[in-house]
């Protein structure tokens, strides 16, 4: 066992994409959920943006085409989750559960021909002189570009939900869709549309994982990330922060557990690699004392009285 070949500034680095991923997905389920959706297909929304990202990259060339694809993946496969829970009248758990099912299929057949291939590289961005700065340099001003978004999204959600109408006009529909209605808001409008965000970035979610993360396909590959980020948007008490600092919390264990992996610590590997799973949900228990931020209207499926 050797623990001094663990460098924690590479290891926070590390931390920053591992999270992203479920930060991305994370931020765009607490969108649809403080609209008054709850929807379970993030898992499926994910893995679709992963395979899609990734044979749109190689065909292509360009890693940014395909995190445009992942994106309009996630957000095609929301849009069919919306048509079914605001059009039809589905029932929300069944009908996410059902696209998680079918995501995890389709991505399986549209990545058979993709194992083993190598998509283009993704270049990181160097901040010039910030990027030089001892220590901080390396974790804060030498990542990649979809990195910055995620928290861009999430100081931008955060704004938008607690200082704009529009976060207002949402908060307001998931807290009771039927008063909202009254008012003369288009409560499946907005609910449409508030999926349709949710998908996208669990699209990206996906992408990031299969072009950067892990540049490569292979079946499976998103791993429960998805329900990772339904656990965050819950026990972060539907405020994007928490959701950042879950995101964290959960990319830092998983990196620790790999370098504690290299580093030959004697512990069973199954326990190291349920750990980060195991502290989150942990953690984020504690962190979800408060419940009473819990929008009002989730899950209840609205019937337009006009």
């Amino acid at each position: 066992m050797d623990l001094s070949a663990i460098n924690p500034v590479l290891l926070l680095a590390s931390l920053m994409v591992a999270a992203t991923p479920i930060l991305l997905a994370a931020i765009g389920e607490l969108v649809v959920e403080r609209a008054g959706v709850l929807n379970l297909g993030v898992e499926g929304m994910m893995i679709v943006g992963a395979i899609t990202g990734f044979a749109i990259s190689v065909e292509t060339g360009s890693p940014w085409l395909g995190f445009l694809a992942a994106a309009a993946g996630g957000a095609v496969l929301a849009l069919l989750f919306a048509l079914l829970t605001q059009v039809a009248l589905a029932n929300q758990v069944a009908s996410g559960l059902a696209l998680t099912l079918f995501g995890l299929g389709l991505s399986s057949l549209m990545g058979q021909s993709y194992v083993g291939i190598k998509p283009p590289h993704f270049a990181e961005i160097d901040i010039p002189l910030f990027s030089d700065i001892p220590v901080l340099g390396p974790i804060l001003f030498a990542q990649d570009p979809i990195l910055y978004l995620g928290l861009a999204l999430v100081a931008g959600t955060w704004a938008v939900l607690k200082y704009t109408r529009a976060g207002l006009i949402l908060r307001a529909v998931g807290e009771n869709h039927d008063a909202a209605h009254a008012l003369g808001y288009k409560v499946v409008r907005i609910r449409v549309l508030a999926i349709l965000f949710g998908g996208a970035c669990a699209g990206l979610g996906g992408a990031y994982i299969s072009l950067v993360r892990v540049p490569q396909w292979t079946e499976g590959m998103t791993a429960g990330a998805g329900w990772i980020a339904l656990a965050l948007v819950v026990f972060a008490s539907w405020k994007p922060w928490r959701v950042l600092i879950g995101a964290w919390l959960f990319g830092g264990i998983t990196v620790l557990q790999l370098n504690l992996q290299a580093a030959g610590v004697a512990i069973p590997v199954e326990y190291l690699a349920m750990s980060p799973y195991l502290v989150t949900i942990l953690v984020l228990v504690i962190l979800s004392a408060d419940k009473s931020s819990a929008p009002a209207s989730l899950g209840r499926t609205f019937h337009a009285s006009t």
